[in-house]
């Protein structure tokens, strides 16, 4: 029997989430060098996509006064340096294969609410090449990555996050996160 296909979705890596961005997380430089490191060796995907917030007018999401839950610093703004993929992934730019953006006009944490240049969702892009399953990395895992994994899972994929190429915004979230990870099937594993 033939192996099933795998992607790795690279969820947000871009430098308005990493030190020094508009909505920082603690260990996003080490992840975006975590992940090109990976991208840079016989990483055995048959896919590569990634995802990033490309915020154009996303209505009540950006807040002067956010509650870090439902409503955040300006961030990921499209066209800015801060959208773009992180510069550690630039030597691995011929490794990626598709790339989504998500979010420009609402908030949008999943991969799967976004789309490819040709309007293609991150489902339709998966389909097409025949993948089953994906390995989900990136940034935040309470955020993100979660929701992306989550949703990865429910359309069909079997659905694993590797926790050491991801960063939390906060131990509290980060364990809610696992829970919920779990409660989907999905593996959370510390290294590929």
């Amino acid at each position: 029997m033939p192996r099933a296909r795998s992607a790795l979705l690279v969820v947000d890596v871009q430098p308005t989430f990493c030190e020094g961005g508009a909505l920082p997380v603690e260990g996003g430089d080490d992840v975006a060098a975590g992940v090109a490191a990976l991208l840079a060796d016989d990483h055995g995907y048959d896919l590569v996509v990634t995802t990033q917030d490309w915020h154009i007018d996303p209505g009540d999401h950006f807040s002067d006064e956010p509650d870090f839950v439902s409503t955040w610093p300006p961030h990921g703004v499209a066209g800015t340096a801060e959208a773009e993929l992180h510069p550690a992934l630039d030597p691995v730019a011929d490794r990626i294969d598709a790339k989504v953006r998500k979010g420009m006009h609402a908030a949008a944490y999943s991969g799967f609410e976004g789309v490819d240049d040709d309007g293609r969702t991150l489902d339709e892009v998966l389909a097409a090449a025949g993948v089953a399953e994906v390995d989900v990395v990136g940034l935040a895992f309470d955020h993100c990555v979660r929701a992306t994994a989550v949703d990865a899972a429910a359309n069909g994929y079997a659905t694993k996050v590797i926790e050491g190429l991801s960063a939390s915004v906060a131990p509290e979230t980060a364990a809610a996160a696992r829970t919920e990870l779990a409660a989907a099937g999905i593996d959370v594993i510390g290294s590929r």
